[in-house]
C-alpha cells in the first residue's frame, strides 16, 4: 500500500484500517506492508497502522496522531457591518458552534470531550497496529510529527524503503501492479476546468463545519 497523505476523515480512516486488519486475518500468509512518499500523517498514519509493517523514506513526514476541528467566527466583523444574526432552533445545542454566533464556553468543553474520545481511539490503533515496536514518548501522541529516520527510532515505522525497493528486495516481485483507480475523461475535464474553485469552497464547508479531522 502506498500512502501519501496529510490525513482527513477520522470516519474514513477507521474505515480503511478495519478492512486492512480483516483482510490480514482472512490471509494470514500473506503480509501487508505500507510504504511511505512523501508524507505519511494523522489519518494517513493511522491507515498505515494497520499494516504488518511500514517503510519510510529518511526525509518522509510521519506521525502528527491528533484530531483538530477547526472553523471561522464572524461575530466581530458583523458586528462592525451592522449584520443581526436570526437563529432558530428546535433543541437548545441544535445551533452549538454556528460560526455567526459567539462560542459559549459550555460548547466548547463538549467539543473537547468529544475531540478526546476521537484520539484515544487514534492512539489504541496505533498501540495495536505497532504492538512491542512502539517505544512511546511523552510527546508521542501529541500531534507532533517526524523524519522518516526518527519515525523508524521511535518505531513508528520498521524501516526504509521505497515502493520499488521493497517490491523488489523485500516481497521479491519482478513487476508491480498499480491497483489505483484512473481519473476517467468527466473527471479529467472538471479537474482542469473547475475542480481547484470546488476544493476551495468544499475546504471552506469543512472548516467553517467544524468537522473533526486527522
Amino acid at each position: 500500500m502506498r500512502i501519501n497523505s496529510p490525513g482527513g476523515s477520522p470516519v474514513q480512516a477507521q474505515t480503511i484500517y478495519d478492512e486492512m486488519r480483516g483482510l490480514r486475518k482472512k490471509y494470514p500468509d500473506i503480509p501487508l506492508y505500507a510504504v511511505v512518499e512523501d508524507i505519511c500523517a494523522s489519518g494517513g498514519y493511522f491507515v498505515a497502522a494497520g499494516a504488518d509493517r511500514i517503510y519510510v523514506g529518511k526525509a518522509s513526514i510521519v506521525g502528527s496522531i491528533g484530531v483538530l476541528m477547526n472553523g471561522f467566527g464572524f461575530t466581530g466583523l458583523m458586528d462592525k457591518l451592522g449584520v443581526e444574526r436570526r437563529l432558530i432552533t428546535a433543541g437548545e445545542n441544535k445551533g452549538m458552534l454556528d460560526p455567526f454566533s459567539p462560542l459559549e464556553e459550555k460548547d466548547k468543553e463538549y467539543i473537547k470531550g468529544l475531540m478526546k474520545d476521537i484520539h484515544d481511539q487514534f492512539i489504541g490503533v496505533v498501540r495495536e497496529g505497532r504492538g512491542k515496536r512502539l517505544k512511546e514518548t511523552p510527546d508521542m501522541f501529541s500531534g507532533l510529527f517526524w523524519t522518516g529516520q526518527k519515525s523508524v527510532e521511535l518505531g513508528l515505522a520498521d524501516g526504509f524503503g521505497s515502493l520499488d525497493s521493497v517490491a523488489r528486495e523485500v516481497i521479491k516481485a519482478e513487476d508491480i501492479v498499480d491497483y489505483t483507480q484512473k481519473e476517467g475523461f468527466a473527471e479529467k475535464v472538471a479537474k482542469r476546468f473547475g475542480a481547484s474553485v470546488a476544493s476551495s469552497l468544499a475546504e471552506f464547508a469543512l472548516r467553517a463545519a467544524w468537522v473533526p479531522r486527522y
